[in-house]
């Protein structure tokens, strides 16, 4: 699917499609705009999808820290702004996107916000666990690809393609989202994202529970919670099980909490069957 480019004060950000409706797409901790193109291209026409690469990942990776997700919230309200984005537009995020979409809906109103298999605080690190540690026990391939250089963009691919997750679930657009990640010269390609972002961002999701709470309660949008039942790793618990999600939709009661079945915390992105369910609830009627 094509996409129109822009640039608000350093931040690479593409618009696709042309409808008036407008969603605002904010991606994970290591991931880039182009992890929504397969739920931009599934939008009826009336409506357009506008993503960023957040700070210190994809074409964005150059601009300065400090990091942290508040940092993002800033920017992300920033790019609504920017495309005229009003109170009729939605917001969604994935992963950590879904923490900063949870903090920049507590700051404006939206016409829905859809959190995608991320958003609630995660429970207290163990005794004698740091943040880091945590981080890359979670992580795992994700984080080592940042300390890789790779001789050829198809070898890029196949670190991809041996992942957990995508193993048996590739498709154009992951390979799209794969080969627009790249920089470098030829025979020492690498990531985009700047592994301090990550070190940082990740340890502000570890460490502001309090904040991610105060967020939520504060959001007064319709608000949504879509989950994958599988994990990072294709594991069989997923990034936010029923022990962790139960108690907030409890708490919360306009949140709408649903499993989409059979997808893990990447396919929900990238999976034809997972995205059509995103792209209806993005599209709902208000």
């Amino acid at each position: 699917m094509s996409f129109e480019l822009d640039d608000v004060g350093g931040l690479r950000i593409a618009r696709f499609g042309t409808g008036p409706r407008t969603i605002i797409a904010v991606h994970g901790i290591t991931a880039s705009l182009m992890a929504w193109g397969a739920v931009a291209r599934r939008l009826p026409e009336e409506w357009s999808l506008v993503a960023m690469d957040l700070r210190g990942r994809g074409h964005s990776a150059s601009l300065p820290g400090p990091y942290g997700l508040p940092r993002h919230a800033e920017d992300v309200l920033r790019v609504a702004d920017h495309v005229g984005a009003g109170p009729d537009a939605v917001l969604t995020g994935h992963s950590m996107g879904a923490y900063v979409a949870a903090l920049a809906a507590a700051e404006r109103d939206f016409a829905r916000v859809v959190l995608v298999d991320g958003g609630l605080p995660f429970p207290p690190l163990p005794q004698g666990v740091d943040a880091d540690e945590a981080m890359e026990a979670t992580l795992g391939p994700a984080l080592a690809r940042l300390r890789q250089t790779f001789p050829t963009a198809d070898a890029y691919v196949d670190f991809f393609k041996a992942h957990p997750a995508f193993v048996g679930h590739w498709n154009a657009d992951v390979e799209a989202y794969v080969r627009y990640d790249l920089t470098g010269p030829d025979g020492a390609l690498r990531s985009r994202v700047a592994p301090e972002a990550v070190l940082q961002d990740g340890r502000w999701l570890r460490l502001e529970s309090e904040a991610i709470a105060a967020a939520l309660t504060a959001i007064t949008s319709p608000l949504s919670l879509l989950r994958a039942p599988r994990g990072l790793l294709n594991q069989d618990v997923g990034m936010l099980p029923d022990d962790l999600a139960l108690p907030w939709a409890a708490r919360l009661p306009g949140l709408r909490d649903e499993v989409i079945p059979d997808c893990n915390h990447y396919t929900i992105l990238f999976d034809d069957r997972c995205v059509s369910s995103i792209v209806t609830h993005l599209t709902a009627p208000s």
